[in-house]
Order: C-alpha cells, then sequence, then structure tokens
C-alpha cells in the first residue's frame, strides 16, 4: 500500500505541475518583452551638456527634466514600453524595442525643439514659453494642406509682435518660424536662399493678429506635422543631448537572432536530457523533469519582474540549465558512491543528498558573486544577461536541491527500487558487501591510475610553457578589440545573395564610406560587417542605412562608440574581474581556508589569461559581451574547483591525522579521482549547450560561445591539475614547519554530515 502511494504521489506531482505549465506557459511567453537584439530597434547614450559652452553646469536636477522630456517624446511618437535610464556621469541610455522607423525616433529624441518667432533681421519676438502646455495639434488648412496648429498663452503680446512686423512693410513684413536656431551661425537673410532652408515657414504680416491661434505651415508631411506638434508638445530639451554610444538593431536581424538560438538552445537542452537520461537512469528522469520545471520558473520571474529578455539572457537561461545539471550530478555522483560501499537505496540517498550540499552551496555563492560584480559593472544587455544569469542560479538551487529532493525521495521511499542499483546506474557487479565495512574513500575509480600530485612539477611546466606562449602571442598580435573597447562604428549588413568582400568594398567606397576592415559571415556568406575607426555622425548613419537598404533590401545593424565610452568600458572591465576574483579568495577563505583561496584564484587567473590568449591568436573580436563570458567562466571555474575543495576536506576529516606529504598526497588524489567523473560529466552537459550555440546560435553570440567553450575546457584542467596543486605545495610547506596535520573534528557544515576543516 505504502509503495502504491508514493509511486501514485509522484505521478500525480507530475501531473499537476505538467498541467500548471501547459495551461499558463504560452500567457507567460507572450507577457514577456523581448530586447531591441531580438525585435529590432535602437539604443543610444547621451551625455547631458549645457546648450552654450559657457551656460551654467548641469544638475542632477536637469538631468531629470531631461529624461521626462525624452519620456513625453517617446509617448508622443507612439512608442510601447521604452527604457530610459539615468547613468553616473550626467548620462541618459535611451531603448526602444520594435520602433520600425528608427532615424525619425532617433531624431525626435534629440531635437532640442527651440522654437522661435524671428523677424528678418533675426530677433527674437516670441519663444516656446509663449506656448500653451499641449496646444499644439497636428491639421489641414481649407486646401487639405497638413499644417500645425499652436495656441498662445496671451494673444495681446501676439497682437503686439504682429503689428510690429505689419509695421516693417513689404518685403521684410514676414514673421519667421525657426526650430533650433543657432546663434552666430543661423540667419534669414542666408537660409531663405536655399531651396530647403533651414526655417520652418515664412508669412507674410499685413495686419494685426489678436488671436491665441497660431498656424504654421510650409511643406510638410502628414507624419511631419504629427511629430512636431508631439515635439512642441512634449517641451524643449534644458540641455544639449551629445550622443557617446549608439546601436540599432534591424528588424529582420532581431527575428533572426531569436528563431536561430531558440533553436541552438532546444537543440543543447534536449542532448542534455537524453545524456542525463541515458547515464543516470532513474535519478536522470527526476534531473529532466526538475530541469522543465527550471526554465518554466525563470520564464514566470522574468514575467513578475517585468524583465526584458535579450540574446545573452536567453544564453544565460541556457547555461543556467547546465548550472542545474551540475547541482543534480553532484547529489547523483553521490547517491552513486553510498550504493557502491553496499547502502540500501533509502540510505544511499539519505547520505548522498546530505554530503552533496555543501559542494552545491558553495558552488552556487561563488557563481552568483561573479554574476553580481557583472551585474553592477555591466550596461545593456551585459547587465541583462547578468540579471538572467542570477536568476537562474536561485532558480537552479531550487529545483535541483529540493525538487529533485521532494521527486526522488517518493520514488526511492516506495521502495520499489530497493536492492535495485541499476536503476540508478551501478552495476550490481560494482557495489560492495555492507559488511565489508568500506568508506567512500576506499572505492576505487575508473581514474585510479592516474597520478595528480606527483606528476604536478610537468603541469605547473606545461602551463608556464603555454603563458609564456601566450604573452609572446599578445605582444605580437595583440588583442582584436571591437569597437566597445577601441571606439568608432560598426555596420552589420544582411543581403538576400552571397556577399563577396569585393563587392562589399566598392559598394561603400561608391557611398563614400570608404573602409578595408570587412569581414564576410553567415552560413550562406550572406553577412558583411564593416568597422570604422572613427564614430560616425548622426547624419553619416542616416546616410549610410538609407544607402545600405537600398542595396541589400534590410537595414543594416549600426554600432557607434565614442573613445570615451571605449575608455571606461575598459575600466570597468578590469574592475570587474578584480573585485570578482577578490570576493571569491575572501569566500573561499571564509568557507575553507586562505590557502585553498590561494589555488582557486591561481586557477582563475590561469583560465582568464588563455581564453584572452586564445582570442588574440586566432584574431577574435574581443568586445563587452567577451566580458561577459569571462565573468560567467569565472563562476564555472570556481565552482569546479570548489566541489574538488569540498571533496579534499571531506577526507581529510575521514582520515583524521596526516602523518607526513606522501598521506596528504594521497588524499589529494582520491578527491581528485573521485570527483573526476562529476567535473567531467558536468563540463560535458555545459559543452554540448555551448556548441548547440556555436552552431545554430546567432553570429553575434558566436565569439560569446567560443569563449565559454575555451573557458570550460581550461577551467576543469586548471581546477583539477592547477588549483588542487597549488593547495598541496602551500600545504605541504605548512606540514614541513609544523609536522603532521591534525585534522580533528569540528562543526558540521550547513546541511552536510560533514566537519569543517
Amino acid at each position: 500500500m505504502k509503495l502504491r502511494s508514493r509511486i501514485v504521489a509522484f505521478l500525480l506531482l507530475v501531473v499537476v505541475l505538467g498541467a500548471t505549465m501547459s495551461t499558463t506557459v504560452q500567457g507567460v511567453l507572450n507577457n514577456i518583452k523581448l530586447g531591441l537584439d531580438l525585435q529590432g530597434g535602437f539604443e543610444v547614450l547621451y551625455q547631458v551638456e549645457p546648450l552654450k559652452k559657457d551656460g551654467p553646469k548641469i544638475t542632477e536636477d536637469d538631468v531629470i527634466a531631461t529624461t521626462d522630456a525624452l519620456s513625453r517624446r517617446v509617448n508622443a511618437i507612439g512608442v510601447s514600453e521604452p527604457s530610459i535610464q539615468i547613468e553616473s556621469g550626467k548620462r541618459i541610455r535611451v531603448q526602444l524595442a520594435g520602433v520600425e522607423d528608427q532615424e525619425t525616433a532617433r531624431e525626435l529624441l534629440a531635437t532640442e525643439a527651440n522654437l522661435t518667432f524671428r523677424d528678418v533681421n533675426d530677433k527674437v519676438l516670441l519663444d516656446g514659453n509663449d506656448l500653451k502646455q499641449g496646444g499644439a495639434k497636428d491639421s489641414f488648412d481649407d486646401q487639405n494642406r497638413p499644417i500645425v496648429t499652436l495656441k498662445l498663452k496671451d494673444p495681446a503680446k501676439f497682437a503686439e509682435v504682429t503689428s510690429k512686423i505689419a509695421a516693417m512693410g513689404e518685403p521684410n513684413n514676414l514673421l519667421v518660424i525657426w526650430l533650433d536656431f543657432e546663434e552666430g551661425k543661423d540667419s534669414y537673410a542666408k537660409e531663405v536662399k536655399k531651396a530647403n532652408p533651414k526655417f520652418v515657414s515664412d508669412p507674410r504680416v499685413s495686419k494685426v493678429i489678436n488671436s491665441p491661434d497660431v498656424q504654421i505651415s510650409g511643406a510638410f508631411t502628414v507624419q511631419q506635422t504629427k511629430d512636431l506638434s508631439g515635439i512642441l508638445n512634449a517641451g524643449a530639451l534644458p540641455v544639449k543631448l551629445v550622443e557617446k554610444y549608439s546601436t540599432s538593431v534591424g528588424a529582420q536581424f532581431g527575428d533572426q537572432a531569436l528563431k536561430s538560438t531558440i533553436f541552438a538552445s532546444l537543440v543543447g537542452i534536449g542532448l542534455i536530457f537524453i545524456f542525463m537520461l541515458v547515464y543516470y537512469r532513474l535519478p536522470g528522469l527526476v534531473a529532466n523533469l526538475t530541469l522543465v520545471v527550471f526554465t518554466f520558473l525563470v520564464l514566470v520571474i522574468f514575467d513578475w519582474i517585468n524583465a526584458v529578455l535579450t540574446l545573452p539572457g536567453i544564453a544565460a537561461i541556457v547555461l543556467g540549465v547546465g548550472m542545474a545539471v551540475d547541482a543534480n550530478i553532484l547529489m547523483y555522483e553521490r547517491i552513486r558512491e553510498e550504493l557502491r560501499v553496499g547502502k540500501s537505496i533509502k540510505a544511499a540517498f539519505n547520505s548522498g543528498s546530505k554530503s552533496s550540499f555543501t559542494a552545491i552551496f558553495d558552488a552556487n555563492i561563488t557563481t552568483l558573486l561573479a554574476a553580481a560584480v557583472l551585474f553592477y559593472f555591466g550596461t545593456s544587455s551585459v547587465k541583462g544577461f547578468a540579471t538572467t544569469l542570477m536568476i537562474s542560479i536561485l532558480v537552479s538551487f531550487i529545483t535541483a536541491v529540493w525538487g529533485t529532493r521532494i521527486l526522488l525521495g517518493l520514488l526511492v521511499n516506495s521502495g520499489f527500487f530497493d536492492n535495485k542499483p541499476a536503476w540508478f546506474g551501478v552495476s550490481k557487479k560494482r557495489v560492495h558487501k555492507i559488511e565489508e565495512g568500506l568508506d567512500t574513500l576506499d572505492l576505487s575509480t575508473r581514474f585510479d591510475k592516474l597520478d595528480f600530485v606527483h606528476n604536478r612539477r610537468k603541469f605547473y611546466t606545461a602551463s608556464l610553457i603555454f603563458i609564456i606562449a601566450g604573452f609572446t602571442i599578445l605582444g605580437i598580435f595583440k588583442l582584436n578589440l571591437g569597437i566597445d573597447f577601441s571606439s568608432g562604428t560598426r555596420v552589420e549588413v544582411q543581403s538576400e545573395h552571397k556577399l563577396t568582400k569585393e563587392e562589399v568594398s566598392n559598394f561603400i567606397t561608391k557611398i563614400g564610406f570608404e573602409s578595408e576592415d570587412i569581414v564576410i559571415s553567415g552560413d550562406k556568406s550572406d553577412i558583411g560587417v564593416i568597422r570604422y575607426k572613427d564614430d560616425l555622425t548622426k547624419d553619416e548613419v542616416k546616410k549610410v542605412k538609407t544607402e545600405f537598404k537600398k542595396e541589400f533590401g534590410h537595414d543594416p545593424s549600426i554600432s557607434t562608440v565614442s573613445p570615451t565610452v571605449g575608455k571606461e568600458l575598459v575600466k570597468n572591465a578590469i574592475k570587474a574581474l578584480s573585485i570578482a576574483a577578490l570576493g571569491i579568495i575572501i569566500y573561499v577563505a571564509f568557507r575553507f581556508e586562505w590557502r585553498m583561496g590561494v589555488g582557486a584564484i591561481a586557477s582563475l587567473l590561469h583560465d582568464v589569461f588563455f581564453m584572452v590568449a586564445l582570442f588574440s591568436f586566432f584574431r577574435l573580436e574581443v568586445d563587452i559581451t567577451f566580458i561577459a563570458a569571462v565573468l560567467t567562466i569565472v563562476g564555472y571555474s570556481i565552482n569546479d574547483t570548489i566541489v574538488t575543495f569540498d571533496r579534499i576536506r571531506e577526507n581529510l576529516h575521514r582520515v583524521g591525522k596526516v602523518k607526513d606529504s606522501e598521506d596528504l598526497a594521497n588524499i589529494v588524489n582520491k578527491s581528485l579521482r573521485q570527483t573526476l567523473g562529476r567535473s567531467v560529466n558536468t563540463v560535458l552537459t555545459v559543452i554540448i549547450v555551448v556548441i548547440a550555440l556555436l552552431l545554430f546560435g546567432a553570429p553575434s553570440i558566436q565569439n560569446f560561445s567560443i569563449a565559454l567553450l575555451i573557458g570550460l575546457i581550461t577551467g576543469m584542467y586548471s581546477s583539477i591539475f592547477i588549483a588542487a596543486q597549488v593547495w598541496f605545495s602551500l600545504k605541504k610547506r605548512q606540514m614541513k614547519k609544523q609536522g603532521n596535520l591534525d585534522v580533528g573534528k569540528k562543526k558540521k557544515q550547513w546541511g552536510s554530515d560533514e566537519p569543517v576543516v
């Protein structure tokens, strides 16, 4: 009866979870907002500066007022759910996802909207302060021509102005209406001679007009009158906005990126599911169920907090699946060890669950630390990546620890699987009798022939050779810095046909934007990337977009970065890595001991350097997503290292007293052999996802995926061959001074039967 009730409870729980997710997932997906990299749009970072060079200094109130004015303008042009944020240094970042006419929106945002009424001698008679708030409207005149009507605050003042103009007599009785007149630069006398003058209109005034209503007419389109009235109602900006950074993504790029990255994610996660089911059997099935719940909960939280899902954010969710898998693998490997010493299914489950908790906890905390640093110092989509990664880590901890224990516990406690270790991926031939009194430390592994400690000098030498080679490579090739760090402009265009470098070169030379830095990419060689050392002006960007769309049929994606922002990003990247490393060493020293912290940092620096050197050697572009990849690998690498250190600490306490360095070497070797299978399996599952993203994901995250792939491999290597060996070398020196190590029995770890070092 007990057996049946547990199985029924498991099945009912699965059905309830499945029904809940299947009936709500579509609504959740529909509510999630997509970033501009997934639906097109643009982002611009403005520096707020005084209108005049000798004007008063910009205050925080000025920045807030400017932000409010920008918000009103965005609302006036009908953009849904914009993101307008104030940043340090008196800057404002505007993100408009899904906007179709990007150039018009961009022009309207930065326009100062300084409306003035002047005479032919450029003397100001009225300005925007004389208008009634919200009094501008788009309309039509009696000949059905588009016009803008205005309402003035004081009709008497307008009567006085029109009286003065009328008295000037023909041909000077003109009321010239200007938008953004520049003192010392603009003049009516110069502009009136041009085919397309800068002033809006110059109606003739032959009599006094005592009315609050004014009409602005000209060669307007309907859309132009709508835009002009919207700007006037939104108010003049109290400052000047200077673009420091901008990026625009064509709608077709966003759509393609979304489809390809989702497909890549599904392929990667599907392969993980197959691996877990084949290798871990019953626990693998439970892991797959909790992974589905994990993904659903991450999306639900995104909906709750009204977050924006970006391309790196999708990658972070998929990597979060890898983190959740790692927690499951840690638990399952422990359960398998307990089964092999002869424990019952229930006893092995209870013991394995408890002993794996500390490693899971510490590994997740350190990765969370790296993600938090990335969030604090990151910008735009990188901040979104960090947000998603933090959510993923927290949710994976809940589902992999709590959720897995509940579901697997129901099956284990049903009694149906008693004396059936094969359901857990353990052959009966490898199970010892409980009477033998074996400890998990006594178990043989597939890696028993590997001697890590006594070959440590070989590993040190190999790493030293690679480090010297890396410095040589960096000295010769240097880094291929993207515009995020070097400043300039990057133009990416997609064509309906196969592109050649020569074709693109000839085209950009013809339109006056010559560049030698051209790269053709894409599976069908249909994507061209052109880089310019200088950041293009707004007018140049507008021309490039117009010409490229005319030639290739699609809006190009354009990013510009000023030298100031480029230098700041470099500084912030170095600061982020330094703070992340410092935080990790402090945490590891607190939870373990300072020597392990030194080993962990040596391992991290080893991994980061190799990623940088290989990117230099293969001439891969280093952009802001590379920093996201580096900090992600910092989290993964420390995750792997902590699992190793956790096992060394546990085995030290099992022995109690270490007589000499040979005893210590045996413990380290044994610990590494015990955790190597877990390390390989964890890295393998994440590599599966990364390769799927690399092969099938959007081109814009390919370098990100390559960085992760390099980091995962070097991270596993350094955890085993560097971090643990550095700790052994330091511990050996301690033993020379103190003699043997009496580890003793200390307080228990959180959620574990094992004591602390």
